[in-house]
């Protein structure tokens, strides 16, 4: 038992703290030598670097978070495999804590001050490293969203929503047992509502018909 809950929690130490490396402050600090979010939307994404720096900045900031999304997720499934067989918890349990938080980590990076991005990359990278097979899917619908009105955050949202939904039904295609079902299907939740709660300002502004169009740059 007590070593179950040492694996827990050290998945979810390890994701949080590889989240927290914000790639998008990083970058604008020390390639930029300022500060992302003090510039348009004041988040920490690739969205913002694109319209503050320009593209290589947003093609940076993108590789970083989605990479660290991946990492953690691996890092999860690798301590969760250190569990003995007897050991009566989802293995599903360990990429979903890891994928959760790493999100959180970026939302609130401990290493900058709590205030980060959005989450949708690094969310992203997750996904892709829990089930790559969703990903494509997934892409599909942010394109679907993205193309005709130019808005990320619409895309972003949608995505988020339909995300629990095709794990669902992809769990259930695979007859995964009831406790793992729940598992995928509450943490891919979880990471949905995470996304749709950091844009709910963008949400605002998308009723409003003021949400910014991508490509669009805000003050330098």
């Amino acid at each position: 038992m007590m070593f179950t809950v040492f694996i827990v929690l050290a998945t979810i130490l390890e994701a949080y703290l590889l989240g927290s490396i914000d790639t998008g402050i990083l970058v604008s600090r020390l390639v930029y030598h300022d500060d992302v979010r003090n510039h348009g939307s004041g988040a920490a994404g690739m969205t913002n670097m694109l319209r503050t720096f320009g593209k290589k900045a947003a093609a940076m900031t993108a590789i970083g978070d989605v990479l660290k999304g991946v990492i953690a997720v691996c890092i999860g499934r690798l301590l969760f495999e250190q569990l003995p067989a007897a050991a009566e918890i989802s293995r599903y349990l360990g990429v979903y804590l890891a994928a959760i938080f790493a999100v959180i980590g970026h939302l609130k990076p401990l290493y900058f001050g709590f205030k980060g991005g959005k989450g949708v990359l690094v969310a992203g990278g997750a996904i892709l490293a829990v089930q790559p097979i969703l990903f494509p899917f997934l892409f599909v619908i942010f394109l679907i969203c993205l193309l005709p009105t130019g808005m990320v955050s619409l895309g972003s949202v949608v995505m988020a929503i339909c995300y629990p939904f095709l794990t669902l039904g992809y769990g259930l295609y695979l007859g995964l047992a009831g406790r793992d079902l729940a598992v995928t299907f509450i943490g891919a939740a979880i990471m949905g509502g995470m996304v749709v709660y950091m844009h709910r300002s963008n949400i605002q502004r998308i009723r409003e018909g003021k949400e910014d169009r991508f490509g669009s740059k805000g003050k330098k």
